[in-house]
């Protein structure tokens, strides 16, 4: 990259600014805001190895999962380089039970921010990248401080959705609905360079499905039949996909948006309404998704549709090239049709809540 080509993230974020000449300039100050947090935790996750920060606090998460010390330094990086700006109603964040009002010593905006700290902090101790996930609404309560419902809002009104994948180097993709860019951070001038400009998701892109395969035995027909076709099991497929599975979203995200094929966390018998989180993880990389051309569906329906009911709702979630996830729905629509037993018509009726 030439000095001529060098464009910051904050670069970016002013220009496209430009093109709306009633912004105020909150909306880019939240971008930036999260980049830099992004900057502390790209820091700490290094030199994870070393430093004391590893390990489980001895407290549980709403989700019932053990906690650990970057998860919650990297929830308390993210609030607190929001919480004073004035720009923000409150947050929601995948750690937190209820919605997260903003101190009364600061003043408030017209946004909130909705935020997976470190989504697959569990492979840390493995040295496998991790990640953060954002999202961006605008303030609809009446309330003058914000509530949760503002954060209860379909994926179709984001304005704004990305994440950052820390491992060999890190990586910011975000989409503001005009396209999806990626920056990477040159860590000896500490800035966010672009990267990858417009990224689209190749289309039909590489044959490569993820998907959590211990868990086959307790899924529907449809999803058995879908995996047994893509792994040529079926004798209907001369050309087997390859499976990839990292475990942790936003590196199989990542992956399968520069290279293409597709990601999908099923609904199964023990979580028939799925696993994966609506709010801070399906929908944000549901619009990145999207706007780089792929889609993100729970099998039945688009993600970007539902109507959340709780902050904490969950979905199942197949996300990356368009032709792959539409050939999931047809699979997975034999399950809506001809439930073969109780325990799959369960599953159908779970998948298409």
């Amino acid at each position: 990259m030439t000095t001529k080509s060098v464009i910051t993230i904050e670069r970016h974020i002013i220009e496209a600014e430009r093109q709306y000449p009633e912004a105020t300039g909150a909306f880019s100050n939240i971008l930036s805001d999260v980049a830099f947090a992004a900057k502390m935790i790209a820091k700490e996750v290094r030199r994870a190895g070393l430093a004391d920060i590893l390990g489980y606090t001895g407290e549980v998460n709403v989700q019932g999962e053990d906690v650990k010390k970057l998860d919650e330094y990297a929830h308390e990086v993210i609030f607190k380089a929001l919480d004073h700006t004035g720009h923000l109603c409150g947050m929601a964040s995948e750690e937190v039970e209820d919605f997260i009002p903003i101190p009364d010593r600061f003043p408030t905006g017209k946004y909130c921010v909705l935020f997976d700290p470190l989504d697959g902090s569990s492979n840390i101790e493995a040295n496998v990248s991790v990640g953060t996930i954002f999202s961006v609404h605008r303030k609809i309560s009446d309330h003058e401080r914000g509530c949760a419902e503002d954060c209860l809002q379909p994926g179709y009104k984001q304005i704004a959705a990305g994440y950052v994948v820390y491992g060999s180097s890190t990586m910011l993709v975000y989409t503001t609905g005009n396209g999806v860019h990626g920056f990477t951070l040159e860590p000896s001038i500490g800035e966010f360079l672009l990267s990858h400009p417009d990224i689209r998701i190749p289309s039909p892109g590489q044959r490569i499905f993820s998907a959590n395969e211990g868990n086959y035995r307790n899924w529907s027909a449809g999803q058995r039949a879908l995996v047994d076709h893509l792994k040529g099991v079926d004798g209907t497929n001369p050309k087997p996909f390859s499976a990839r599975y990292i475990g942790s979203l936003v590196a199989d995200f990542h992956r399968n948006l520069l290279y293409g094929g597709f990601f999908m966390y099923p609904a199964d018998s023990k979580s028939p309404n799925g696993k994966l989180r609506l709010l801070y993880e399906a929908a944000p990389l549901a619009m990145i998704a999207e706007q780089a051309g792929g889609r993100a569906s729970t099998g039945f329906t688009r993600i970007n549709e539902i109507e959340p009911t709780s902050l904490h709702q969950r979905t199942p979630l197949y996300i990356g090239s368009a032709e792959y996830v539409e050939l999931a729905e047809q699979f997975l629509a034999q399950d809506a049709q001809h439930a073969a037993d109780p325990a799959d018509a369960l599953v159908a009726v779970g998948a298409g809540a």
